[in-house]
């Protein structure tokens, strides 16, 4: 049996996971006695464009960087960006030039999650909204895609192994395999063994769908768990699904005229944005899977702006130092970073890493990200129609 295509924490952090021609420029520089001292940033675009996303994955980048001859200033996980840099690395090329690729890719797969989580966020901000994405992606970026749908303000996740490594409890209660593995007309004993064998604390939500009519399937699952049942999900596949907005109103008038309007009403399967601001009002809360975990990352690149103090740039990149700003009006702007602020602007690069030593744990507190995630969407309108 062969080992899973999976490359490990060792080989990231020595500098494996690069792209073959990092290690050839190590050699040439070595060879030529050249280490400069340069000033390189991570940028998505050049200027602003209103077009904004979501920072995140810098945990991972900063665990990278850490230990090693640097300073790094960033924007903390969490704030809207639409130009200029996100990252800005000082020190010598040869402390980090071989761990481009995998910094790139920390930041560029997380923020594109995060983004796409924060589109799901402001849709439905009243409603809860879990990530239930996992499966779609291989296991290896699972707790990546949880924590950046965390960092994006969701209120939860479904994968079990990546709540082990970013120290939060999965949620979650049944598929429809529970219920099919105990056969056609038998939901009853397929609630009812649920509700016998699962721990107290997780909420006793009925999956209401998988045989029969939405309805005649939630108001079975009300006459068997009784006070005991917390909430109904429906999920239905798309192309047996009509008009999910008409069944979920359905759903909760028939819950509503027998007195159980105390029992939530979930919905999933292959939603996005539009469809939890068209649903936000008949149901309590929904599970969002591809539409978050599937995100194009935001295409990112590391470019050296300055080499031993002078101005340096390839063509089509801005030569220089950068700050990026948070202007009073809610715009993004950039500008040098030792030219002074625009008036009233608020900075958004802060120190991270100072000579390898990591000087900033708050930039990638997940709670903390979260709140400046939904600061900043109000801040700039993002998500508004």
């Amino acid at each position: 049996m062969t080992e899973f295509d999976i490359v490990d924490a060792a080989a990231i952090r020595e500098g494996r996971a690069t792209d073959a021609y990092f290690e050839r420029t190590e050699a040439a520089l070595e060879h030529a006695g050249r280490n400069p001292r340069v000033v390189a940033e991570v940028t998505a675009d050049q200027f602003p464009d209103g077009d904004f996303e979501l920072f995140a994955g810098l945990k991972d980048a900063v665990a990278l960087l850490e230990g090693r001859a640097v300073d790094v200033d960033a924007i903390p996980e969490g704030r809207l960006f639409d130009g200029g840099p996100v990252m800005r690395i000082e020190g010598p090329y040869l402390a980090f030039a071989r761990l481009e690729t995998a910094l790139l890719g920390f930041l560029s797969h997380a923020s594109g999650i995060a983004t796409a989580g924060l589109d799901c966020r402001v849709a439905a901000p009243e409603s809860q909204v879990l990530s239930f994405g996992a499966r779609h992606v291989h296991p290896s970026m699972a707790a990546a895609v949880e924590r950046s749908a965390l960092a994006a303000g969701l209120d939860g996740f479904s994968h079990v192994a990546a709540g082990d490594v970013i120290g939060r409890e999965a949620s979650g209660t049944m598929p429809h395999a529970l219920s099919i593995c105990f056969g056609r007309g038998e939901q009853e004993a397929a609630w009812r063994a649920f509700d016998e064998a699962v721990d107290e604390s997780v909420p006793r939500v009925a999956l209401c769908d998988t045989y029969s009519d939405e309805v005649d399937e939630v108001l079975r699952a009300v006459a068997t768990l009784g006070d005991r049942l917390d909430g109904v999900r429906l999920d239905t596949t798309g192309s047996r699904r009509g008009d999910f907005r008409h069944i979920a109103r359905e759903v909760g008038w028939e819950l509503d005229v027998r007195g159980h309007d105390d029992v939530d009403v979930y919905v999933s399967g292959g939603l996005g944005p539009d469809d939890l601001r068209e649903l936000r009002d008949v149901v309590d809360g929904f599970g969002v899977g591809g539409y978050v975990s599937n995100a194009d990352p935001v295409d990112f690149a590391l470019d050296i702006v300055e080499v031993d103090g002078e101005l340096a740039a390839k063509r089509g990149k801005l030569s220089g130092a950068k700050d990026v700003y948070r202007t009073a009006d809610g715009a993004h702007a950039v500008g040098l970073a030792d030219r002074p602020a625009p008036e009233g602007a608020e900075s958004l690069m802060e120190p991270v890493i100072r000579d390898g030593e990591v000087v900033a744990d708050d930039a990638f507190d997940l709670d903390a990200a979260a709140e400046r995630a939904l600061a900043d969407a109000a801040a700039v309108g993002y998500g508004t129609e």
